[in-house]
């Protein structure tokens, strides 16, 4: 079993400096409790990476994560960088790891805490005992596809263009990812698509029905996106392993992180053949950046993904969500996450008090 780990560190903007110190500390509880070896080196992206050497993913950055067992990434972009050229905004940071690691498949569980069912805008009825998992495909779709732009037609009418192209290796790769884990869940994969009106994602049902036949052990069903969309508010307890495109889930796994509670509390895992990315799923906040208002917690819970993903331990994910369940039994509340008789706490203490949690329990 591994004993060393090399993680590369990207705080990024906003408050994603802030949110990955919270997540180092429980870090280091970790590595003490298991007695691994953790090696941490830091390094700019995003805005940070576009100020330091003029590009938001600094080659000497994507070299740190190559060499990595795993990244940590905090949260990238802001209203600092809207007006500068698009392929040199933070976010193409994103877009470059992902590509240049091969981090195809993106992973977004959807769990709410029993503590924070009453923090959700639906009722306790609807959302009680919710756990799923939107796969979401991550280097192929719109987001990649060729051509694209903004050019001007010979009548001098401008127009914008994106493709929406998929091969079926990309629908196959992320497909088996989605009934894989479904076999250690509740076994039901629903793959979301617009096949009625998309012939790509037309495609991508028919690829993803053929592939099923390896897998009869695993319920398969099939949704269109606007109708998924309406049913993770009206019945989200239905679905447990949601399969779908890249855009599509980066929709759809927003929505569902509203169901419980806040985006803040929702972790994700970015998984390759060779390298993995863990990050929060929420954006960089500039809004509260420096004000002790983030909310750790997300990043926290990823941290955990790392543990399960890249180290196969499953212990220390179970650790963390514990602790964070406890303190959330306890009362404390980030502002994000508050409502009425709870105890606000700021990032930090936040972050302290799931490490008190961790290190309190005997475990290790």
């Amino acid at each position: 079993m591994k004993t060393e780990l090399n993680i590369a560190v990207f705080p990024g903007d906003g408050i994603g400096p802030e949110v990955i110190k919270e997540a180092l500390k429980i870090l280091k509880i970790i590595e003490s409790k298991l007695g691994l070896k953790v090696s941490l080196n830091e390094a700019p992206v995003g805005g940070a990476g576009y100020e330091a050497t003029g590009h938001p993913l600094p080659d000497a950055s994507l070299d740190i994560a190559r060499n990595a067992d795993a990244v940590l990434l905090g949260a990238v972009g802001g209203p600092k960088w809207e007006n500068i050229d698009f392929s040199l905004r933070p976010e193409r940071a994103l877009l470059g790891l992902r590509s240049s690691l091969g981090l195809y498949a993106n992973l977004r569980p959807a769990q709410i805490f029993p503590a924070l069912v009453d923090a959700s805008t639906l009722k306790r009825e609807v959302v009680e005992g919710l756990d799923l998992l939107v796969v979401r495909e991550l280097t192929g779709g719109i987001y990649f596809g060729q051509p694209r732009g903004v050019d001007t037609l010979e009548d001098g009418t401008r127009r914008g263009y994106n493709t929406l192209v998929y091969t079926e290796p990309e629908i196959k790769r992320i497909a088996r990812i989605a009934f894989d884990v479904a076999r250690k869940r509740n076994k039901k994969v629903c793959s979301v698509d617009k096949a009625n009106v998309l012939e790509a994602t037309g495609f991508w049902r028919e690829v993803v029905t053929d592939l099923h036949s390896e897998y009869s052990d695993v319920e398969l069903s099939h949704m269109y996106v606007d109708n998924c969309a309406m049913q993770l508010v009206r019945n989200p307890k239905q679905f447990d392993v949601i399969l779908t495109t890249n855009m599509f889930g980066d929709i759809l796994s927003d929505e569902a992180s509203m169901l419980t509670g806040s985006i803040g509390m929702l972790p994700s895992a970015s998984l390759g053949e060779k390298h993995a990315m863990y990050e929060p799923i929420h954006g960089s906040a500039p809004d509260i950046a420096g004000q002790e208002l983030a909310n750790p917690l997300a990043t926290i819970l990823s941290v955990g993904m790392m543990f399960k993903y890249s180290l196969n331990r499953e212990e220390p994910n179970s650790w963390i969500e514990s602790a964070v369940e406890s303190v959330l039994a306890k009362g404390v509340r980030t502002r994000d996450i508050m409502s009425a008789g709870m105890k606000e706490v700021g990032t930090q203490a936040m972050g302290d008090l799931i490490a008190e949690e961790l290190e309190s329990k005997n475990v290790g």
